[in-house]
């Protein structure tokens, strides 16, 4: 597994087949970041791809043996750049990407800005109306006193001001004209039951994709919705990995 000296990204690469990025909820290193329990999560999403598609893993941002990054430097456009990047560094020109939660926020930030992405699937995060405003203030909450599920993950508790600079780079952000422009095939998914409260701020992600389902069906999105299922319960590989093969390969067929 390399690492990527232009952007400091430790990568890893599976299979065969059409080029594919999946970013968080999986990293490059992830059983050495979770443990060996992990393994179960990491085969079920990979065995059902690697026959067909090149899966591409990072270790980012800043975790596992990719390099540091400062928490203030990690906006969109740093995210953007190292995630193109590194696909480069691994022979990908055109690919799909797939990322949930944070991972798919930064889906949504690479398809506006690149035309690179041959399709896109986006997991618990709403392509319109993204709670980004109610995020950015729980991550202000939780600075002092990050969750322990954090901490397994980033190097130090101080790395956990990058969450509160990446969205504040996302204030700005034109949601509906940007998402509105993303041309290539492109699908969200998400558990029924999966609005948050952070810090004890509502995050409406389940909500807000329904609200928005038919505007985003009208524009060309997939949206797909798991029953009976929390945030966290629709990125478990039995319930996400055949919807989004499915997608996969019907558009890039």
């Amino acid at each position: 597994m390399p690492l990527d000296p232009h952007t400091g990204v430790f990568y890893a690469l599976h299979g065969q087949g059409r080029p594919l990025m999946i970013t968080l909820p999986l990293m490059a290193s992830h059983t050495a970041i979770f443990g060996a329990d992990a393994q179960a999560m990491l085969d079920g999403y990979l065995q059902p791809l690697v026959d067909r598609y090149r899966v591409l893993l990072v270790d980012y941002p800043s975790i596992g043996e990719s390099r540091d990054i400062a928490p203030q430097a990690l906006t969109a456009h740093r995210v953007c750049a190292d995630l193109l990047g590194v696909a480069g560094a691994a022979g990908f020109d055109r690919f799909a990407y797939w990322g949930y939660s944070w991972g798919g926020a930064m889906g949504l930030q690479l398809a506006s800005r690149s035309e690179r992405l041959s399709a896109l699937v986006v997991g618990g995060w709403p392509p319109l109306q993204g709670p980004y405003r109610e995020i950015l203030a729980a991550a202000r909450l939780k600075l002092p006193n990050p969750e322990p599920s954090s901490l397994k993950v980033l190097r130090s508790p101080a790395q956990y001001a990058q969450w509160i600079t990446c969205y504040e780079s996302l204030l700005g952000w034109n949601k509906a004209e940007a998402v509105a422009r993303i041309r290539c095939p492109r699908m969200v998914y998400f558990g029924a039951a999966g609005d948050l409260v952070e810090a004890g701020v509502p995050v409406t992600i389940a909500s807000n994709i329904r609200r928005q389902r038919a505007t985003l069906e009208a524009q060309g999105w997939t949206v797909h919705e798991i029953t009976g299922q929390d945030h966290g319960g629709a990125a478990l590989p039995a319930l996400a990995v055949p919807p989004v093969l499915a997608f996969l390969d019907r558009v890039l067929a």
